[in-house]
């Protein structure tokens, strides 16, 4: 018996609605499940909100399931789409490595150690109550809607208006449904896990995705070479966060996102390649 959805009087609701339908209807299976299963994917993120004790609660939901990535994943069919095994194990510990340490909650002597603890938040912690500064009014095609907050949400913490703008433009058709409400992003995991892998698959100049990067398609102009920007998990993290953890003077707790790769590696028994580290870059643009 087919399942109804009852009418819905959102305006947003409805096109996310539709446009969940449209991609179940279209989608793919994704290499993911060659190497994920929803067993490891508990191994891996075993604290993960609403599953730990300290979460647990009679209506505590796993919101970041293995179910709600394999969905999204399923609309992403260029992620791993490499046919070498091992860039798409590359690719996918790289993924899985970003998210983890954009959503971690762990600590040098956390119970089953520091790697074991990601996928732990839905929203930046320090901005529950709305970050303005994460608003340019600047971008004039994705303006920011007077009272939302921009700041950084789901796995990958996608921020800016220009950046919820071009993702709601690409997955609902329509730049405003969360221009207009950020926060459906913390409401629906497929939707959270989907800006994620839209975020890794997008390049937005001077960067490429993510994905390029990793599935060896990017190849690095003279200005990147100069600026140390090679192949490499390194150029990634530059992708993701450059300006800040990149470079000589880089944040030391990048380190940790290096080791979650290489955690990650080792769990699927790959080799993390070259360039691993973007301490001896440049940011994109300089």
């Amino acid at each position: 018996m087919p399942k109804i959805i009852p009418p819905l009087k959102n305006t947003a609701l409805l096109c996310f609605v539709f446009m969940l339908c449209t991609l179940q209807t279209h989608a793919q299976r994704s290499n993911v499940r060659k190497y994920l299963s929803e067993k490891k994917w508990n191994e891996l993120f075993p604290n993960r909100i609403g599953i730990d004790p300290a979460h647990a609660s009679k209506t505590a939901i796993d919101f970041y399931s293995y179910k709600s990535f394999l969905a999204a994943a399923d609309s992403f069919p260029q992620f791993l789409s490499n046919p070498d095994p091992v860039i798409q194990k590359r690719e996918l510990c790289a993924f899985l490595a970003n998210i983890a340490k954009e959503t971690g909650g762990g600590w040098d002597d956390a119970p089953g150690g520091y790697y074991k603890w990601g996928l732990r938040y839905t929203e930046e912690l320090n901005c529950v109550k709305g970050c303005p500064q994460y608003s340019d009014p600047s971008k004039k095609n994705y303006p920011p809607v007077a009272g939302q907050s921009y700041h950084g949400r789901g796995p990958i913490q996608i921020s800016w208006n220009y950046n919820y703008g071009q993702f709601s433009e690409a997955y609902f058709k329509n730049k405003n449904v969360l221009l207009n409400d950020p926060s459906l992003i913390t409401k629906n995991a497929q939707l959270a896990f989907a800006s994620a892998l839209w975020f890794w698959t997008t390049p937005q100049f001077p960067k490429p995705s993510c994905h390029e990067v990793m599935s060896g398609t990017w190849q690095p102009s003279p200005k990147d070479i100069d600026g140390g920007r090679l192949p490499g998990f390194g150029t990634v993290v530059n992708v993701i966060n450059g300006g800040i953890d990149c470079g000589p003077s880089g944040d030391p707790d990048t380190k940790y996102r290096y080791g979650y790769y290489l955690f990650f590696c080792r769990y699927f028994n790959v080799t993390p390649g070259d360039n691993v580290e973007c301490s001896n870059q440049k940011p994109f643009g300089s």
